[in-house]
């Protein structure tokens, strides 16, 4: 099988060269790298050629909008791989990631897709189970990043690729990836956790900086939480506890007013994510 491996980037250089370096020592396994440019300058350039000169085949788009789920689309639209994955440029792989994910969705045929493991939120790896359609809709699942998520190009053409409303960017700064993977459940596809195949990237921390602008970073992703709430018509007591629970968990342990703070931008984020769903809906 061969993999597409749709690359959005924008600003970052470094990190997106030491990406191309993890791809350059895959083990034995046909894969593309598809580079979809969204800088407005050539920054780029010199990574792709470095990539190409080790072997790797490469398609460089160059996509005008900085929408990270635009991009991704306009990538999966690129890709001629049976399965693609979705790399962040400042994301890196170990050796036998794609050998591995194209050995176990060549083998396993009534799978859709697979999700491998993230270490560094990760560390020591849950065990490997189906993704469960009820987990996911009740917010009990483990977080499943884009980085590691690979699906048959066959499943997201028929889902229609990324929701470009949720994403770096939008209003509803974060979920693009919770909402693929619910489409997909909820579309009865198999899907698989493999904590065996590992990818890396650095983990984040809470929002630092200023008050006000780390408090408007939170707000922007969790506004795509509020977003899913909404377009997945979760249950009312899931919707509740989501909203409440980032209040009340720095009351119980040693508590910062930053704690607090994050949790109160948390809570207000989902508010705002939720009744902008609900108002466009009904527009």
């Amino acid at each position: 099988m061969t993999v597409s491996l749709v690359m959005a980037t924008v600003d970052r250089v470094d990190e997106a060269r030491r990406l191309v370096d993890s791809l350059a020592v895959q083990t034995d396994a046909p894969f593309e790298l598809v580079v979809v440019d969204q800088n407005a300058d050539r920054r780029l350039d010199a990574v792709v050629a470095g990539a190409r000169a080790m072997g790797i085949e490469v398609v460089h788009d160059r996509f005008a909008e900085r929408n990270l789920s635009a991009a991704r689309n306009r990538g999966l639209a690129l890709a001629r791989g049976s399965v693609v994955g979705f790399p962040d440029d400042d994301c890196w792989y170990e050796p036998d990631v794609v050998r591995r994910v194209s050995a176990f969705l060549a083998a396993q045929r009534d799978y859709g897709g697979v999700v491998v493991r993230w270490h560094e939120q990760d560390p020591a790896g849950r065990p490997a189970h189906d993704l469960a359609r009820d987990d996911w809709r009740r917010f009990r699942a483990a977080p499943a990043s884009s980085i590691a998520l690979f699906l048959r190009k066959s499943v997201l053409g028929a889902l229609g690729g990324f929701d470009a409303r949720f994403g770096v960017s939008r209003f509803f700064g974060a979920g693009e990836e919770t909402d693929l993977l619910l489409r997909a459940l909820e579309a009865g596809h198999r899907i698989r956790y493999e904590p065996t195949i590992v990818v890396h990237h650095a983990f984040g921390r809470p929002a630092s900086g200023p008050v006000a602008q780390a408090c408007r970073r939170t707000r922007s992703r969790e506004r795509g939480t509020g977003g899913l709430y909404a377009k997945h018509r979760l249950p009312a007591h899931v919707i509740a506890r989501g909203i409440v629970a980032p209040l009340v968990k720095p009351l119980r342990t040693p508590w910062s007013a930053r704690a607090i703070l994050d949790g109160a931008c948390t809570t207000l984020g989902r508010i705002e994510g939720l009744l902008k769903w609900k108002r466009a809906a009904s527009d």
